[in-house]
């Protein structure tokens, strides 16, 4: 009775540590800065791929040096575009007016914990 045990313990921290070592790499499909504003769709897409194509998880932060200013004056926001493997499709939007210290997560990475 007693070897039972242990083997169905072992199987569980075997499916435990399986799980966690298959995260899935963030694909950059679009970023859009100022959209809202009339910018092109993609206008920030090789910004955010440099930051974010490859982690499970990445904080982008728009860097005004690389992703130029596509409407003066108007509040922008910027939209998010991005994939997990080969069928999870993921968008998120910060609203017009993004601060230089606003980020965006991203994120492939699998929930964990209650609930999951």
């Amino acid at each position: 009775m007693l070897i039972r045990h242990i083997g169905i313990i072992f199987g569980i921290a075997a499916l435990v540590a399986n799980s966690s070592a298959q995260a899935v790499a963030i694909k950059v499909v679009s970023g859009t800065y100022g959209q809202n504003c009339g910018a092109q769709h993609g206008n920030a897409t090789p910004d955010m791929e440099t930051q974010c194509d490859g982690p499970d998880t990445c904080e982008y932060r728009i860097d005004r040096r690389t992703v130029r200013d596509p409407a003066a004056g108007c509040p922008k926001d910027f939209l998010a575009e991005w994939r997990c493997g080969e069928t999870e499709f993921h968008i998120a939007m910060l609203s017009p007016e993004v601060g230089a210290d606003d980020t965006l997560v991203l994120s492939c990475a699998g929930a964990m914990g209650a609930g999951k």
